[in-house]
C-alpha cells in the first residue's frame, strides 16, 4: 500500500466522491432557487468506474471514502453498490453524507450497508424555516430518518448544521438537545462563499461567534482530536458536565488547510485538489480505459497540484451540489 503525500507533506488518506449532482432539495446555501441543469446521465461515473477508482485509491493508501451528492440516495442502486464495495476494498472506511429525507425508505438497506458513519444535514428544527431553507423539504422526513438511524443501527451519526445569521442561528441549544437525544454529534459549520449566486456576506457567522452561542459556556473544553482519523475538519469541544461533544467547522474564519487530508471527486470523475478550486483533473478517460496505472498517474497529478491553502486556489463559480461539499 502506498502513501499519498502532497508537496507540503500532508498525508492525503480521505477522498470524497460525489455519486450524483441531483438532489430533492434546493437548500439556500447550496444552489439557486430555480435549481440547476442536471448533468446528463452518460456523463456521470458508473458504479463500476467508482469501484475501480476505489481500488486504485486503496492501493495508494486511502483509508476513508465518503459518498456524497447532490443527494446520494436519489441515485438508484446505491446500496447494492455499497455492498459490492465492502468486498472490493476491504479495510477502507466508507461513510455517507445525506439530507436524511429518504432514510425512512431505505433504513433496512442502511442497516446492512456496512457504513462506518452517516452525516445528516439538518439546519433547523422549525418546520416553516425548514421548508424555506430547503425550498421544498419536509422536516418530519428527516427527523424520522435520524430516529431510525439511532434506533435501528449502530452506525455513528453526525448532524451537520450550516449556521446563517438571522436565519437559524438562534437554534443552537435546541439542536444540541436534539442531537443528544438521538446519540448524534452536532457539527456547526460556517457558511462558505463558494458561489456568488447563493453567498451573502450578511448571513455569515464566524466560528468565534458560534462558540459564544453555546449554552453553559463555561462548561465546554477543547478536545485534542489530532489523532482521530474520523474527526474530519471540525474542532471538537466537550461539555464537562454532560459529556456531550460538539464540532465547529471554521472553513472561512480559521481555515484548516495546513492539516487538510482530502481530495474530492465530482460525479463526472473530476478530481479536485481543493474545495475552493475551479480546476481539477479528469479521471474518467483513464477509468473507462480500465488502466490502473493511468488512473494512479492522474491521481498523483492531482495530489501534486493541491495548493498550500485555499487562498492559493484558482477559485470560480462552484455549486456545492456538483462537487459533494
Amino acid at each position: 500500500m502506498g502513501v499519498l503525500k502532497d508537496r507540503f507533506g500532508r498525508h492525503l488518506n480521505y477522498i470524497r466522491i460525489s455519486v450524483t449532482d441531483r438532489c430533492n432539495y434546493r437548500c439556500l446555501y447550496c444552489m439557486p432557487a430555480e435549481g440547476l441543469e442536471w448533468i446528463p446521465h452518460e456523463r456521470i461515473m458508473t458504479y463500476e468506474e467508482i469501484l475501480f477508482l476505489a481500488r486504485v485509491l486503496k492501493d495508494l493508501g486511502v483509508e476513508k471514502i465518503r459518498f456524497t451528492g447532490g443527494e446520494p440516495l436519489v441515485r438508484k442502486g446505491l446500496f447494492p453498490f455499497l455492498g459490492s464495495l465492502r468486498g472490493f476494498v476491504p479495510g477502507v472506511r466508507t461513510v455517507l453524507t445525506t439530507n436524511g429525507s429518504l432514510i425512512p425508505q431505505y433504513i433496512d438497506e442502511v442497516a446492512r450497508s456496512g457504513l462506518s458513519g452517516v452525516n445528516v444535514s439538518l439546519d433547523t428544527l422549525d418546520e416553516g424555516l425548514f421548508r424555506f431553507m430547503t425550498r421544498n423539504g419536509n422536516l418530519q422526513d428527516v427527523i424520522e430518518g435520524i430516529r431510525l438511524l439511532a434506533e435501528r443501527t449502530d452506525i455513528p451519526l453526525k448532524i451537520n448544521t450550516v449556521l446563517m445569521k438571522g436565519t437559524n442561528d438562534g437554534e443552537v441549544e435546541t439542536l444540541l438537545d436534539f442531537a443528544r437525544t438521538h446519540g448524534a454529534v452536532l457539527r456547526l459549520i460556517e457558511f462558505m462563499p463558494l458561489d456568488d449566486s447563493v453567498w451573502r456576506k450578511d448571513l455569515f457567522i464566524p466560528a468565534s461567534e458560534i462558540l459564544q452561542r453555546l449554552p453553559e459556556r463555561g462548561f465546554w473544553e477543547r478536545m485534542d482530536n489530532s489523532s482521530d482519523h474520523s474527526a474530519g475538519p471540525a474542532r471538537y469541544f466537550r461539555n464537562v458536565s454532560t459529556g456531550q461533544r460538539i464540532g465547529v467547522i471554521e472553513a472561512v474564519s480559521h481555515h484548516f488547510c495546513q492539516s487538510c487530508n482530502r481530495l474530492r471527486v465530482s460525479a463526472t470523475g473530476v478530481m479536485r485538489p481543493c474545495l475552493f478550486s475551479e480546476e481539477g483533473i479528469d479521471l474518467r478517460p483513464a477509468l473507462l480505459s480500465g488502466n490502473a496505472a493511468s488512473v494512479e498517474a492522474l491521481v498523483l497529478q492531482a495530489v501534486n497540484s493541491k495548493p498550500q491553502s485555499y487562498c492559493h486556489a484558482n477559485t470560480g463559480a462552484t455549486h456545492m451540489s456538483r462537487i459533494g461539499g
